[in-house]
């Protein structure tokens, strides 16, 4: 009598699910590696938009200090400063490039993502300290001691900011266009490419109101254009080192994912035929392509523990799969249970969803 014994049964059906589980894997490994291989790709094009505007930044800062020294011009000095501050916030941006994309560690689980954060916020001080206050003082100086400048002075002047106009619009044209690239407004997610951005069209803006304030103070020999200048750049400075602080303050102290994807998170959880219902979800950003997905979850009642396991890994994998961001993910499992919840095993979390 032909046939296939239990036993034999369960012995061709354990490989075959070990060899089903060995591929899913594999899979989830090769979307990992692929989605890294992206995300280097991309930060070496923003070091290259980086590495463009710190040197734009050296030499319009020495530009502008040394005209801005001859001509005595406050507009253009502060200008000086505002560049200073943006060439110490590209050495910010770059170290942020490089340590957060460290391997995490015993020490930092959780991976180095927020190094980026950190180094952003530091590059928003630096714009508010060196830049802004800077510009501040220079306007009051130039209100309170009257300056006036040579025709020289005001040649010096112009032809400075001139060429910076054209360096940070060129330094601009770049950030803005590695932004297509990548997508657009999406691409603005990633606060060192988002930095570049608003301190070149600072810059573009800041140097605009200089030679405004100039061109005026020379047509009409009263300093307080260029004054008012130099005090409506340091306002500007201000007004982006501030927007920039709050965004890198927000993602530092834990900043949710955006609604449209955590709600598509509690949408797939919800349609899986063993979850009764989502008690909670929390998303955390990580990083720049890193997210943490925590949810606590009821199964419909009847479910064995195994059965329990096996549920929670294919959610995992399914949540891995459908969202590359999420690379943490944490399920609190419960199953009613005579009219009681019972915590289940499976209340695990593991890197890349597996």
């Amino acid at each position: 009598m032909s046939g296939t014994s239990p036993e034999r049964q369960e012995h061709g059906a354990a490989p075959a699910g070990a060899a089903r589980a060995d591929g899913r894997a594999r899979a989830t490994d090769r979307r990992v590696r692929a989605r890294e291989r992206r995300s280097r790709a991309s930060d070496r094009r923003t070091r290259v938009t980086v590495l463009v505007a710190l040197g734009a930044n050296l030499l319009i800062a020495v530009a502008k200090a040394v005209g801005g020294v001859i001509s005595g011009s406050p507009a253009l000095l502060s200008e000086a400063a505002h560049s200073v501050a943006d060439s110490f916030n590209e050495v910010f941006l770059l170290a942020a490039l490089r340590r957060s994309r460290r391997p995490a560690d015993a020490r930092h689980p959780f991976g180095y993502g927020k190094e980026r954060f950190f180094w952003s916020l530091l590059a928003a001080v630096g714009i508010f300290v060196m830049g802004g206050c800077f510009s501040f003082f220079q306007g009051f100086e130039a209100l309170r001691q009257g300056t006036r400048e040579t025709s020289r002075g005001y040649v010096v002047g112009l032809v400075v900011l001139g060429v910076a106009l054209l360096a940070e619009g060129g330094s601009l044209l770049r950030a803005l266009h590695q932004v297509r690239a990548r997508g657009g407004r999406a691409a603005l997610r990633d606060p060192a490419l988002r930095t570049v951005v608003a301190e070149d069209g600072t810059a573009v803006l800041g140097v605009s109101l200089a030679i405004a304030g100039m061109a005026l103070h020379m047509a009409t020999g009263q300093v307080a254009w260029e004054a008012s200048a130099s005090l409506a750049i340091g306002v500007l400075l201000v007004y982006v080192a501030y927007r920039l602080g709050r965004e890198a303050r927000d993602q530092l102290i834990g900043q949710a994912a955006d609604p449209e994807l955590s709600g598509r998170i509690r949408a797939l959880l919800r349609a899986q035929p063993e979850i009764d219902s989502v008690e909670s979800l929390f998303t955390m950003k990580l990083g720049l392509d890193s997210t943490l997905v925590a949810a606590r979850i009821d199964l419909v009642p009847g479910l064995d523990s195994e059965r329990v396991e096996e549920v929670a890994d294919r959610i995992k994998r399914s949540l891995a799969a459908t969202f590359p961001a999420a690379d943490q993910i944490f399920l609190d499992v419960t199953d009613s249970v005579g009219g009681e919840a019972r915590q289940s095993p499976a209340a695990t979390g593991e890197r890349g969803g597996a």
